[in-house]
């Protein structure tokens, strides 16, 4: 597990939800980036080259950016790490899980950084903050119909 990476952030956001579901459910569901399109309405295409580990990429377009991540940080069923540019931004994204006596606690953080940010990170972080609302909303109406 690394944790080494590191960003000017110019935006970032922190979301997180309760889901009543087991772990293992969120973790099946957010790692099978092959399976994205089919429950992510922003998301219209994603591919993993290779397994879920540290250095692994996978290429994905979500409201018709392309951006090609890489893994930089697996915790297997707790935290899930990625980086990756697009289009002169630099982003970072974070996923954890916590049990909880009921379900789990979903957390999400994802910084941007880069010219686009740094002229205008209010629009940014709007942008940011409405992707994740968004990414956090499908993951659960699909967690919940999994379980």
């Amino acid at each position: 597990m690394s944790r080494s990476f590191k960003l000017k952030t110019f935006t970032m956001s922190f979301l997180l939800l309760i889901i009543i579901v087991i772990g293992w459910v969120i973790w099946r569901i957010q790692t099978g980036i092959d399976q994205w399109p089919t429950w992510q309405k922003n998301v219209s295409q994603a591919r993993l080259s290779g397994p879920i580990a540290v250095g692994s990429t996978f290429q994905w377009e979500t409201h018709g950016l392309p951006i090609d991540s890489t893994i930089r940080e697996v915790d297997p069923m707790r935290r899930i790490v990625w980086w990756g540019p697009a289009q002169g931004i630099d982003g970072v994204h974070v996923w954890t899980i916590t049990p909880t006596a009921k379900g789990v606690v979903v957390h999400t953080t994802e910084s941007w950084d880069g010219p686009p940010v740094a002229a205008d990170p209010d629009s940014m972080r709007a942008a940011l903050t409405s992707s994740l609302n968004a990414w956090l909303a499908d993951l659960k109406t699909t967690a919940e119909a999994a379980n």
